[in-house]
């Protein structure tokens, strides 16, 4: 199935060369969550992940992926 991950701030570096919104597409297997893709197929290491959005909306890690989804990645952030 494919799917489609945007990865925001200092998460591009994980895919160097990607423009600022410019989506990932990657294809993957029936069954994988969020987190299996980030850190297996992405090799984004656990820790480094903040929040996730699925078809904007907030989604857990754990959620599994379905064929079309639109996945938004954010690292934590800091300011004041």
């Amino acid at each position: 199935m494919a799917i489609e991950v945007r990865l925001f701030a200092t998460l591009r570096r994980f895919r160097p060369g990607l423009e600022v919104g410019e989506p990932v597409r990657l294809e993957v297997d029936e069954g994988m969550t969020v987190r299996r893709a980030l850190e297996e197929v992405l090799g984004i290491p656990p820790g480094v992940v903040k929040a996730v959005f699925v078809n904007d909306t907030y989604s857990e890690l754990d959620r599994i992926l379905a064929d079309g989804d639109r996945v938004g990645v954010f690292p934590p952030v800091g300011g004041g």
